[in-house]
């Protein structure tokens, strides 16, 4: 569990101090050894849910209520004796994902980073809008690194949130800008 409060930028006071909040659980990984063929489906369905869950009840408990989150981003660190898909298998699944997404009340994809490492192996999470995903202002990342994991055969699983944007954001939003191709930027090429 880590928790950063974001009170100023480049030495000007926010506005309205945030919090950015990463929880992560290390397990050991049931797939070590496994050929790459085997399904993951089916243990996937027995793990994710309760780290879905403990992940995000430990969320909540630092921000108060899910209303208050307002980006989130996932991810999964794993050891060196398994395959990125063992930890795609629990995040990128249902029965992880849309139950972050239902617990921290959000209705668009979470974005995601996964990497295979020692322990100690940092990860960038990217973080999105909850809602509206779009939204460039909610853009940022928290990284995450737990010193001794992922051991050989261990996972990490990780949430992250934000109950702001990144301060003074001013780089538009995808919503409102105007469409740019580069056909209508002839010449701005080198």
């Amino acid at each position: 569990m880590q928790t950063d409060q974001v009170l100023s930028e480049y030495g000007t006071a926010a506005g309205t101090p945030w919090t950015r909040v990463t929880a992560a659980a290390v397990i050991q990984n049931p797939w070590v050894g496994l050929p790459v063929d085997t399904d993951l489906q089916t243990p996937a369905r027995d793990i994710a849910p309760r780290l879905a869950k403990l992940l995000t009840d430990r969320i909540l408990d630092v921000v108060g209520d899910a209303h208050k989150v307002e980006a989130f981003g996932k991810g999964a660190i794993i050891g060196t004796a398994g395959e990125l898909e063992h930890g795609a298998a629990l995040v990128h699944t249902p029965y992880f994902a849309n139950l972050v997404r239902e617990f921290l009340e959000g209705d668009t994809v979470i974005a995601f980073a996964d990497d295979r490492g020692e322990a100690g192996t940092s990860l960038v999470v990217p973080l999105g809008r909850k809602n509206a995903g779009p939204t460039r202002n909610h853009f940022q990342t928290a990284t995450v690194r737990v010193s001794d994991a992922p051991r050989p055969n261990e996972l990490v699983l990780i949430v992250a949130a934000s109950t702001g944007t990144r301060p003074f954001p001013r780089s538009g939003d995808r919503t409102t800008d105007p469409i740019v191709l580069a056909k209508d930027l002839e010449g701005a090429f080198l």
